[in-house]
C-alpha cells in the first residue's frame, strides 16, 4: 500500500485493517545529498531530515506497534505478522539531490526501509519464536529481489542496529534495509580482496575460510545444516563473528528455502549467546553482506553475516577512538581463540 505522502507500505503474513481513526504519519522534511570525499575516494550521504527522528519514545508513543484508536503509528494495522515500510526519516531517499559527483558519476537516489520484526513491542531478534524469524529470513529476501530490480540501487544492505549504545532510538524490536546508489566502501573491499583470490587461487575466499575455519575447529562456534558460525582469525571486534553458508552462494535470493531458514537459526543462536554472555541484552551491529546489484555477475560474492558486538567484557565498551577511527587501525583486547571458547559455553 502507499501512505499519502508517497511512501509504501509491506504488510507480511496476516493482518487486520488498522481503525478508522488511522491517520498516516507524514515524510519530514530536509536536504538529501551524496558527496564524494576525494581524499577518502568514497560515498558521504547527508540527511538533514533525520536531525527530528523519534528518540526513545514511552511504550505507549511507539511508532513500530499496531495502530490503535486514538494512537495511529507507521503501520497501518491493527495487528500484523511482519511488516516493512519506506523509512520517513530515510538516510537515502528516492529522487533526492545530489551533491558535488566525482567525474563521470551520475546522479543517482537510492531507499531506505525499515523492517519490524513483530507486532509485539518487547522482545530482540533473539527471542523472535520459530515461526517469525523464517518468516522474517524470507521477507529479508523478497526486499532483496524486489529492490534488486531498481535502477538507482547498486548494493541491498540488510542490518540490525541493537541497543542504546550502538544509537538505537526505537527498542520495538526492527532492523533496516538501505538500497544504495553504489556500493558501499566495506563490501567493496571484501569484494576486491575476493576477487583477487579467486584470480590467483581460482577459488572462492569465503569458502576457503570457512573450509579453513571448519578444518582448524578452535574458533568455530556453530556448524550446523550446511550454516558456519566462527569468531574469525583476525578478528577486530571482541567476540565478533561471522556466519556463512559453507557452499558458495551469491546473495539471499540466490539460496534455497532450507538454506535461508538454516541461516536465519544460526544468526539468532549467536544473539542468544551474547546475551547471555554477560548476563546482560548485547548491543551489537548485524550486516548481511551479498553480491551487488549493479548488472555485473560478480563470481566472488558470497553471502555472509558479519556481527559487531561493541562489549569486551561485562559493563567495558569497546570504542572506535583514536587508532580505529582515525587510523582504521583496530586493537582487540581479547584473542579470537579465546572468545571463540568463551561463545561456544553459551549457546
Amino acid at each position: 500500500m502507499v501512505q499519502p505522502d508517497g511512501r509504501h507500505v509491506y504488510l507480511y503474513g496476516a493482518f487486520q485493517p488498522p481503525p478508522a481513526s488511522y491517520v498516516a504519519p507524514l515524510l519530514t522534511s530536509g536536504e538529501w545529498q551524496q558527496r564524494w570525499n576525494p581524499l577518502r575516494q568514497e560515498w558521504v550521504m547527508y540527511a538533514s531530515g533525520r536531525q527530528g527522528r523519534t528518540f526513545l519514545p514511552e511504550r505507549a508513543a511507539c511508532p513500530l506497534c499496531p495502530s490503535t484508536e486514538g494512537h495511529s503509528t507507521e503501520i497501518p494495522a491493527s495487528a500484523y505478522d511482519a511488516a516493512v515500510f519506506e523509512n520517513r526519516f530515510p538516510a537515502v531517499r528516492s529522487g533526492a539531490p545530489t551533491g558535488p559527483l566525482p567525474p563521470g558519476a551520475k546522479p543517482s537516489a537510492g531507499v531506505s526501509e525499515v523492517v519490524v520484526y513483530t507486532d509485539r513491542h518487547e522482545g530482540s531478534f533473539g527471542t523472535l519464536p520459530a515461526d517469525r524469524l523464517d518468516a522474517l529470513v524470507e521477507v529479508w529476501a523478497d526486499r532483496c529481489r524486489e529492490l534488486a530490480r531498481r535502477s538507482d540501487v547498486r548494493y541491498v544492505f540488510i542490518f540490525e542496529n541493537r541497543g542504546e549504545a550502538v544509537g538505537v532510538t526505537l527498542h520495538h524490536p526492527h532492523g533496516q534495509i538501505m538500497g544504495y546508489p553504489f556500493v558501499p566502501p566495506v563490501p567493496a573491499i571484501e569484494l576486491a580482496a575476493a576477487s583477487r583470490h579467486q584470480r590467483r587461487t581460482g577459488t572462492c575466499m569465503h569458502c576457503t575460510l570457512a573450509a579453513d575455519e571448519r578444518r582448524a575447529k578452535v574458533r568455530v562456534i556453530l556448524d550446523q545444516d550446511g550454516i558456519v558460525g566462527y569468531v574469525p582469525v583476525s578478528a577486530r571486534w571482541p567476540y565478533e563473528v561471522h556466519v556463512v553458508p559453507a557452499r558458495h552462494v551469491g546473495a539471499l535470493p540466490d539460496s534455497s528455502s532450507a538454506v535461508r531458514r538454516a541461516l536465519g537459526r544460526t544468526l539468532q543462536q549467536v544473539a542468544r549467546a551474547y546475551d547471555r554472555l554477560f548476563d546482560a541484552p548485547m548491543p551489537y551491529m548485524m550486516a548481511l553482506h551479498q553480491r551487488p546489484t549493479d548488472g555485473r555477475d560478480h563470481p566472488e560474492a558470497h553471502l555472509h553475516v558479519e556481527f559487531y558486538p561493541i562489549l569486551r567484557d561485562a559493563g567495558k565498551q569497546k570504542y572506535l577512538a583514536g587508532s580505529e577511527s582515525a587510523a582504521g587501525v583496530f586493537v582487540n583486547d581479547t584473542l579470537p581463540e579465546n572468545t571463540a571458547a568463551t561463545l561456544r559455553t553459551k549457546l
